[in-house]
């Protein structure tokens, strides 16, 4: 029984990291408005090692669709430069001697339809994870050689669990997709 239950835990803490992982990859999609973690995937070599720009800078919002970066050492600005050009961001950005400035277009409707799907793609690979754990579940709980009602409840509840955390995802996802879509 003992077992039973570290077994639903680990899943369940497994499935809770998935949909942490979601919602990290969510925040570096693009919206209308600016927002610090659109920077987070982009990182540049600082003195040989691969460092994230929010390491190496602050990062502030001064308008609601620009970004302004101000590195902590002004001889990295051309790297974060050349990194965000060389990001999928598809930015262009403004140097002066302090920082760097985004600027984030308007976008098209087009635009915001792709990025709905881009959205509907990860949205999918995370609940196929969340269905991965519960399947490695459902075969851990046939390992355990239950009583055939007591299997049968812990399926259930490995099931629920899923519907569950599959819910979340959804939730998720219907909010990026509400910001996506809102001009």
């Amino acid at each position: 029984m003992e077992d039973l239950e570290m077994t639903l835990l680990e899943a369940e803490d497994k499935m809770d990291k998935s949909i942490s992982n979601y919602q990290n990859e969510l925040n570096t999609v693009r919206t209308g408005r600016a927002n610090a973690s659109l920077l987070d995937s982009i990182e540049i070599d600082y003195y040989g090692v691969p460092t994230p720009v929010k390491q190496v800078s602050s990062i502030t919002v001064p308008e609601a669709s620009q970004l302004y970066i101000k590195p902590y050492d002004k001889s990295s600005i051309k790297d974060i430069e050349k990194a965000i050009l060389a990001s999928p961001l598809g930015l262009t950005p403004q140097c002066d001697s302090t920082g760097i400035r985004l600027v984030l277009p308007k976008m098209t409707e087009d635009r915001r339809k792709e990025l709905v799907k881009v959205v509907a793609k990860m949205e999918e690979q995370a609940k196929v994870a969340i269905r991965n754990i519960r399947r490695d579940l459902n075969d851990d709980i046939k390992k355990l050689s239950l009583p055939e009602d007591q299997e049968k409840e812990s399926l259930d509840d490995a099931q629920k669990l899923t519907d569950k955390k599959i819910a979340e995802i959804q939730k998720l996802t219907d909010a990026k997709n509400k910001d996506l879509m809102t001009l």
